[in-house]
């Protein structure tokens, strides 16, 4: 077979499944026709040619088994073994799938009671947006109006605020009489929606009041309505057991794709569990957290119940109180953040090093007794200014006149620098004078000469360094620092003294 010929046959297989798809589509209706025979529906004169739930066989079976499984009472025993072997295990399923039912019925039948009562009372539906409520309150006011201010069953119904409204609206309505035959109609809708209603709440005691036998922890957690929606959905407490969380969280999720129509309002990835009360009591911001949380509790439940353990629902309790724990956690306020004062502006005093070599430091670097005089101040004398420019500084005791010593330098042992008695020489040395000095040390300048003149013989030639020598040598001997004591023989009396 050529390649060529492979082409053609694939061209005729696809425009054979395109003619196949279009008579599928033909076969379909449109939503326009959906729409119309909804509307002619709804145009009845009676209710039960609309709800046919509530005269349905189907109906009727699963509220007499319900009553019959109310009567008796449920033991431990009858729920060993795999959940889905128990007599009543499908009774529960079919019962809490009714309930949807019965919610889309009471829709219907509010829509048909709104369109026929919108003729006697059209602002009402706005003043009582609750259907239940609206049922109720068409039900008890029927043609007459005027009682709607002093009727106790209708203050059982719709707040004092409410009423009010409503009786305000109610003088001032553009609304017209009722026949009698319209009349009968409402009445019977209304009665038709409060039985339903009533059979919903029969069917959601019976169910949690079963539930905390076959599955009490998943029922404490997110309630026995929603845990039998979840166990009938997932095939059975088993096969809710061996899924993993991300898995249940999604049970129950709702795909609307109608092409043309915005999807917007459908939550992707909600089931049951996002929409149980634990989940939906928390801002809408918090909520899908809140569902995958709640999935992976209820999972562990769910493994716990299938293996008929904890059945005093303790482990479902223990499970419940984490979960608030945390919705606690996420719903607090973020801590205030705590100003922190400032340092005391004086800090207690520091610990100092001691010993030796500190206190010798502080002896040296201490204030001297003429910076003691010269800080000391006197109260109510004039200070003259030490540099006769208005600049505030004095010399303060220094050379007043009454101080008791005299002004001189005043040299402290513990501040003096000291060096050793080597280098004292060595600095004597160098400062002794020979004549004119030059840049270099211990060097004649080249201008001191050796002929001088004198009053008596004129031109003399003298050693200009020899006084010089002899008065540093005298000064170096007697008035040195370096000097010792000398013994001196008196040539008059011949003793020895020290000077």
């Amino acid at each position: 077979m050529s390649l060529a010929d492979e082409l053609l046959a694939d061209l005729e297989e696809a425009a054979e499944e395109e003619e196949e798809n279009f008579a599928d589509e033909e076969d379909e209706p449109a939503i326009e026709d959906v729409q119309e025979e909804t509307q002619l529906d709804l145009a009845v004169d009676s209710v039960k040619s609309i709800a046919k739930l509530w005269d349905s066989r189907m109906f009727a079976e699963i509220m007499q088994k319900i009553e019959e499984y109310i009567s008796k009472q449920p033991k431990a025993a009858e729920v060993l073994g795999p959940v889905e072997a128990a007599p009543e295990y499908r009774v529960i399923v079919d019962a809490n799938n009714l309930t949807v039912e019965i919610e889309n019925e009471l829709n219907i039948i509010h829509k048909f009671i709104r369109d026929k009562y919108s003729k006697r009372f059209p602002e009402l539906e706005s003043l009582v947006p609750n259907a239940l409520d609206y049922i109720r309150t068409v039900k008890e006011l029927g043609n007459s109006l005027d009682k709607c201010k002093n009727n106790e069953n209708v203050q059982q119904i719709l707040t004092n605020a409410t009423i009010m409204v409503v009786s305000v609206t109610a003088s001032t309505t553009q609304g017209q009489q009722l026949t009698d035959e319209e009349l009968e109609r409402i009445e019977e809708a209304c009665d038709m929606a409060l039985e339903l209603n009533q059979s919903k709440h029969r069917i959601y005691e019976y169910v949690e009041s079963r539930m905390s036998f076959i599955a009490p922890n998943l029922s404490i957690i997110v309630g026995a309505s929603t845990a039998a929606k979840i166990m009938g959905i997932a095939g059975g407490l088993t096969n809710l057991s061996k899924m993993p969380a991300c898995n249940i969280m999604l049970l129950g999720a709702q795909r609307k794709t109608l092409s043309g129509f915005s999807s917007t309002s459908v939550l992707p990835h909600t089931g049951y569990i996002y929409h149980s009360d634990i989940v939906q009591s928390l801002p809408p911001d918090l909520r899908r957290k809140a569902a995958r949380l709640v999935s992976a509790k209820c999972t562990l439940a769910a493994r716990v119940d299938s293996f008929h353990e904890s059945q005093d629902g303790k482990v479902g309790y223990d499970l419940k109180e984490e979960i608030e724990r945390k919705f606690d956690k996420w719903q607090e306020p973020p801590p205030v953040k705590q100003v922190k004062p400032l340092p005391a502006p004086l800090d207690g005093q520091r610990k100092k090093r001691g010993g030796r070599r500190y206190r010798k430091m502080k002896e040296r670097l201490g204030l001297t007794e003429i910076r003691k005089q010269a800080n000391r101040m006197s109260f109510g004398e004039i200070e003259e200014d030490a540099y006769q420019e208005d600049l505030g500084f004095s010399l303060g005791h220094l050379g007043k006149s009454g101080s008791g010593r005299v002004r001189q330098t005043q040299v402290n042992e513990a501040t003096k620098a000291r060096i050793s008695k080597t280098l004292q020489r060595t600095l004597q040395k160098q400062s002794m004078v020979y004549g004119g000095k030059s840049t270099i040390r211990d060097r004649s300048s080249g201008t001191a000469s050796s002929v001088a003149f004198t009053p008596l013989q004129g031109l003399e030639i003298v050693n200009p360094q020899a006084a010089e020598k002899k008065v540093a040598e005298a000064n170096q001997k007697y008035f040195s620092s370096m000097a010792e004591f000398l013994k001196v023989k008196s040539e008059k009396s011949g003793i020895l003294t020290n000077s």
